[in-house]
């Protein structure tokens, strides 16, 4: 169901922030395509913030769009933190604002390394990221914690993709060919991992990647577009 059927209306896109019993002034974002046509049909002259509101993240809209998985990762921990010194909920609260587990620890890593393929670890992150049951000041440290695990992964696959490299492989999916080798996730028929534990051995696996076996047709016949960015 999309962001629109869900809250039963259409979101001109706006901040407002609850402060001591207070709406705080409302930041305007940047209209998203059609919205103020909508406003203007609807007879609404000015957007305004009304108490007792489920308070709206811009993103709500954006996802009825296509905004980048990319740009979705990196808004997703600034808004957890947002709600960091405001809110005693759980992250899992706040799910529908966030949409995926996954965008929020990429997000994280985009803050440290802004050039990351973060698009070639969603397949891992799917299957062993989840919300956390615990306050949003503790989720973030959480994923802090998860972020550097992806980073530190991040580190192997990279060394992994130097040494196909060198030898003489050539392919604009080197990484995503090398995460798919890593990630045992994707033949198992288990419904749940325990985060750690999964990205452990992925690591392990990473770190002792075998070049020597791989051929240019391997690359070849596994190639394709990488994950959406």
């Amino acid at each position: 169901m999309g962001v629109i059927e869900t809250i039963g209306r259409f979101l001109d896109p706006i901040v407002a922030v609850r402060e001591d019993g207070q709406l705080s002034d409302a930041e305007r974002q940047p209209p998203a395509a059609g919205a103020e046509e909508a406003r203007r049909q609807d007879g609404h002259g000015a957007a305004r913030a009304r108490p007792g509101g489920r308070v709206q993240d811009p993103r709500a809209q954006h996802r009825e769009g296509a905004q980048p998985a990319r740009e979705v990762a990196r808004d997703d921990p600034h808004g957890a933190r947002a709600r960091e010194a405001r809110a005693t909920h759980s992250e899992t609260r706040f799910a529908f604002e966030f949409e995926q587990p996954a965008f929020l620890t990429l997000g994280i890593c985009y803050e440290e390394r802004p050039r990351l393929s973060g698009g070639a670890y969603q397949s891992i992150l799917r299957r062993v990221d989840a919300f956390l049951d615990e306050p949003i000041a503790k989720a973030i440290k959480e994923r802090d914690r998860r972020g550097r695990k992806i980073l530190k992964l991040d580190d192997a696959v990279s060394a992994a993709v130097e040494k196909l490299k060198a030898k003489g492989l050539t392919s604009p999916y080197l990484k995503p060919f090398v995460v798919s080798r890593v990630n045992y996730t994707r033949f198992s028929k288990a419904t749940s991992f325990d985060f750690d534990e999964a990205l452990d051995k992925i690591i392990a696996s990473a770190a002792k990647f075998n070049v020597d076996r791989i051929k240019q047709e391997d690359v070849v016949r596994a190639g394709g577009a990488p994950e959406d960015e």
